[in-house]
């Protein structure tokens, strides 16, 4: 969440990049946010004021005692007791301005960095590189020409599936329910390669494997951002207040929560397979069919805790890698930079990746990377020690998807279709055991 010293001391700006994030009520929010601090403030001057008073007074009470004013010393005594329930209760004030005030700022978006552009929606999104151009068949960019013609004699991964029996949608709905696949044979061999090359490809980047619970409490929920915005989209077990993760980037930050590193240890790079879940409540038409939006689904994350001054830096280097992985896959891609109103509640800036469908005619988003500035470390109470003055500041978090699988999954089966079956990507081959998928 925003810290209160930069709402108080960069208010102007904190409202700015709340309107940016289409944020509604604002500058209502802002004022409520001070106004709830100034009351704690005062309650909390009035405690103060109290308490000095009420230990000036009980002093003189020994005093009283010994010169034989036993009744002005009982006098002095009621009003001390009287002094103290006021302490207690301006405490109290001040417990209950703290409360209202934490609740007002968890329902606070973080707000964007100046370089994110003015939007409301997706549309709004800048193309900032691509390998791939819409053109007549005869323009290319890299190694990619996309013709609106070339797409239409292909066939949709889910008919490459069942052409090929690589994905059981049906089997899914049967033991679960829609947005649950099961893959089978080949399939199930490609997803496994997948999750091992980008495993491997985060590891020769400087990234430490991790294999966190795929539940959480509602405290680490809390402290990534997912909650209480996003409670309607995770899965609940009620009887335990444990949540199936919607991302690893979940429960591998929250490694962190309530910790004081280092300066020395920092960059933190970790990486993480997972089973992630969303219940996407309301998706339905052709845009969530086959692979495209599921329940259920596996991805890698990649997570940094690094420096304030070093995280820019550090998210240049997570697009690299996360570009990289796209490149050895031969698949064509996007980079979009967000705006405001499409980005995420918790990031300060995000980037998304997206893999183009021949037989869709679309981009599928493959990835988010995202820096979160102070916002996720301020929840977490993640925070370093500096080296030389050992003075206490909040981390910078980020992450992203390295990559998630469904939608590569569905690029690389609509992509690389022939009549003999779906070429495997040569960087597969050697995770496959196998160069086609007949």
């Amino acid at each position: 969440m925003l810290t209160l010293n930069l709402i108080k001391e960069e208010t102007d700006r904190v409202v700015r990049g709340l309107e940016k994030k289409h944020f509604e009520g604002a500058q209502a929010a802002v004022e409520q946010v001070l106004a709830i601090d100034k009351r704690r403030r005062e309650a909390q001057q009035k405690a103060d004021n109290t308490k000095m008073e009420s230990n000036q007074l009980s002093k003189q009470i020994g005093a009283l005692m010994k010169e034989g004013k036993r009744d002005e010393a009982e006098q002095i005594k009621v009003r001390v007791g009287e002094l103290k329930q006021a302490e207690k209760t301006f405490r109290e004030e001040m417990e209950t301005s703290e409360k209202e005030m934490n609740t007002l700022l968890c329902q606070i978006p973080n707000i964007p960095y100046d370089e994110v552009p003015e939007g409301k929606a997706a549309e709004d999104n800048i193309v900032v590189k691509s390998n791939l151009k819409e053109c007549d068949g005869t323009d290319t960019v890299g190694n990619w020409t996309a013709n609106p013609e070339n797409g239409e004699a292909k066939l949709p991964h889910w008919e490459l599936a069942k052409k090929y029996n690589l994905i059981d949608f049906d089997l899914g709905v049967k033991i679960t329910g829609a947005g649950f696949p099961v893959y089978v044979g080949k399939g199930a061999r490609l997803q496994r390669a997948l999750i091992n090359f980008f495993l491997d490809e985060a590891r020769k980047s400087g990234y430490t494997e991790m294999m966190p619970p795929t539940v959480v409490n509602a405290a680490s929920g809390y402290g990534t951002g997912q909650l209480p915005d996003k409670e309607g989209q995770m899965y609940h077990c009620e009887e335990d207040d444990f949540y199936l993760i919607p991302t690893a980037e979940v429960p591998v930050t929250n490694i962190y929560r309530d910790v004081i590193l280092d300066e020395k240890d920092l960059p933190i790079k970790n990486c993480a397979y997972t089973e992630c879940f969303r219940r996407e409540a309301g998706s339905y038409g052709k845009d969530v069919r086959g692979l495209n939006r599921l329940h259920e689904f596996s991805k890698i994350e990649i997570v940094r805790i690094d420096k304030p001054e070093h995280s820019k830096e550090s998210h240049k280097e997570m697009l690299e890698h996360v570009e990289g992985l796209l490149k050895k896959l031969e698949l064509p891609y996007r980079i979009l930079l967000l705006c405001g109103g499409d980005q995420s509640f918790t990031s300060a800036i995000c980037y998304d990746f997206e893999v183009y469908s021949e037989a869709q005619h679309r981009w599928l988003e493959v990835s988010s990377v995202s820096n979160f500035d102070t916002y996720q470390a301020n929840r977490l109470k993640c925070r370093y020690r500096h080296a030389e003055d050992k003075k206490i500041e909040l981390c910078h978090t980020l992450n992203g998807s390295a990559l998630a699988l469904p939608r590569i999954v569905a690029a690389i089966m609509e992509n690389n279709q022939t009549p003999e079956g779906i070429r495997v990507p040569k960087v597969l081959v050697p995770y496959c055991g196998f160069e086609l998928m007949d």
